[in-house]
C-alpha cells in the first residue's frame, strides 16, 4: 500500500532578492524548463542558495507528523512544495489522497470578488466540486462568522476577516492529507478556539496531518513523530520527546552565539577610563560540588566566584551583578553594598563569592554581567561581559516558560 506522502531527495533553490509569486510564476517556469530541456544544476550561482538540500521523508496514512526548526530552516518551503504552490528544483514527491493546505489560507482569493464568490473560487482550487461546495456553503459561512459580510467584496475585509474565511473554506474540504502551518494563530481568541476544535475533529477522523509549528507543547501533544530541519536539511527524526530537546539545544546555541556577538559588538559597553584601575581575572560558575560549568538544570542552585586585582587604591568600590537574558531582558540585579560586603579601601588581589541559590530561571541563555563602580556608583572602573550560562530543562514531559519559575501550589 502506498504511503500518504513520499518526499524523495528534494532540493529547492532560490535566488536572494528574487520575487516569486507562487503558482503564477511556477507554471511558466515549468513550461520554459520543459521546452528548453533545461538540465537542473546542482551548483549555486551568484545570490542563489538551497532552501532545501536533499530532504527525504515519508508519512504513513493516518499519521500526524510535526516539522520543527529555526526560522529559515525550510519548513514552509516543504509545505508549499507539497501543496504544489511551487515545484522542486530536483527530486520527486507524491501525495496519495485528497489534499488540503492550511498554510497561505487566502492564497486563492480574488480581492474584487465577494466573500460568497471567493468561497466557490477557493473551494474549486482546493479540489471541491460545485455540488460539494453548495452542500457545505452554509456551514463554511457559519464557521467563519462572516454571514453579514458574505456578499461584500473581500478587498473591504480586514486581515482577520480574510483569514477567517480562508481557514473556514480549507477546513471543510474533508481531506485525506492536511498540511498545517501555524493556523491556530488565525483571528481572535474566540475564532482560535473554533480552529482548535476543528483540528481535534480532523485528528479524530484519521486524516494524515503534517504540522509545522513553533508551539512545542502542541507538537508534543499531537505528533507521534517529529522532523527537525536546520538550514534546509533534516537534522533529526523520531518521537517528539527525543527530537524536541535536540531542537532546544540547537536554538540555545544559536541564541548564545547571537548574544555573544551583540555583547562583543558593544551593545552593553560603557566607556570607561583608559588606565585600568582593577581587573577581573577569573569568574567561576558552580552548582553544588560541580564548578567551572556553564549549563544548569532549571531549579539548580548557582554560585559565582570572582577573582580580581586592584592596581591602585580604590575607596569604597561597589561590585554589581546583572543577570541578563539573551533577548536583553534584565532578569535581576544585585550589588555588594546591599549584599553586606563593604570594602573601605581596596588594593591588590582578592575574591568575592556570590550565592545565587535556587534562582528558578526559565530555560534560556543568560549573561552574568559583572562590573565594579566608584563609591557613588556614577563611574564604572570595569565592566565584564564574558560569562554566559545556559539553563535547560531535560524533562521533555514538562514545557517550562517564563523568566522565573516560582514554586506554585495548586489545590482544590
Amino acid at each position: 500500500m502506498s504511503r500518504a506522502i513520499e518526499f524523495n531527495h528534494v532540493w529547492k533553490k532560490f535566488r536572494r532578492g528574487e520575487k516569486f509569486n507562487a503558482i503564477r510564476d511556477a507554471v511558466p517556469n515549468m513550461v520554459r524548463r520543459v521546452l528548453r530541456r533545461e538540465v537542473v544544476r546542482t551548483h549555486l550561482e551568484n545570490r542563489e542558495f538551497w532552501a532545501l538540500n536533499d530532504v527525504s521523508f515519508n508519512v504513513e496514512h493516518g499519521e500526524v507528523v510535526g516539522i520543527i526548526g529555526p526560522n529559515g530552516a525550510g519548513k514552509s518551503t516543504i509545505l508549499k512544495l507539497l501543496s504544489k504552490i511551487m515545484e522542486p528544483t530536483q527530486g520527486t514527491m507524491a501525495i496519495n489522497g485528497r489534499l488540503s493546505a492550511l498554510i497561505e489560507v487566502t492564497a486563492g482569493f480574488h480581492p474584487e470578488l465577494t466573500g460568497r464568490e471567493n468561497v466557490y473560487l477557493n473551494g474549486t482550487i482546493l479540489g471541491m466540486k460545485r455540488q460539494e461546495i453548495d452542500s457545505k456553503f452554509d456551514e463554511i459561512v457559519e464557521f467563519s462568522g462572516l454571514k453579514e459580510f458574505i456578499d461584500t467584496p473581500v478587498k473591504r475585509y480586514s486581515s482577520g476577516m480574510f483569514s477567517r474565511l480562508g481557514f473556514s473554506v480549507a477546513a471543510h474540504v474533508n481531506p485525506d492529507v492536511l498540511l498545517v502551518d501555524e493556523v491556530l494563530a488565525v483571528g481572535d481568541i474566540a475564532f482560535q478556539s473554533k480552529c482548535a476544535q476543528k483540528m481535534r475533529e480532523l485528528l479524530n477522523s484519521g486524516v494524515t496531518i503534517v504540522l509545522v509549528s513553533h508551539n512545542l507543547t502542541l507538537i508534543q501533544s499531537l505528533c507521534k513523530r517529529t522532523i527537525l530541519l536546520n538550514k534546509g536539511q533534516v537534522m533529526k527524526e523520531g518521537p517528539p520527546q527525543e527530537v524536541i530537546p535536540f531542537y532546544e539545544d540547537l536554538i540555545y546555541r544559536q541564541k548564545e552565539e547571537e548574544f555573544r556577538h551583540k555583547v562583543e559588538s558593544g551593545a552593553y559597553q560603557v566607556k570607561i577610563q583608559t588606565q585600568e584601575a582593577i581587573s577581573i581575572n577569573k569568574v567561576t560558575l558552580s552548582t553544588g560540588s560541580s564548578s567551572g560549568q556553564n549549563t544548569y538544570e532549571v531549579f539548580a542552585p548557582i554560585s559565582l566566584d570572582i577573582e580580581f586585582e586592584a592596581y591602585q587604591t580604590l575607596d569604597d568600590p561597589v561590585f554589581l551583578l546583572d543577570i541578563v537574558r539573551a533577548d536583553g531582558v534584565l532578569c535581576c540585579a544585585s550589588n555588594s553594598r546591599t549584599g553586606g560586603v563593604k570594602f573601605e579601601t581596596l588594593k591588590g588581589k582578592d575574591a568575592l563569592h556570590i550565592d545565587l541559590s535556587q534562582m528558578n530561571l526559565g530555560p534560556g541563555i543568560y549573561l552574568a554581567k559583572i562590573s565594579v563602580w566608584d563609591k557613588d556608583m556614577l563611574h564604572p572602573y570595569i565592566i565584564r561581559n564574558k560569562d554566559f550560562f545556559k539553563v535547560v530543562n531535560t524533562k521533555a514531559d514538562q514545557r517550562l516558560k517564563g523568566i522565573f519559575l516560582p514554586t506554585i501550589t495548586w489545590s482544590a
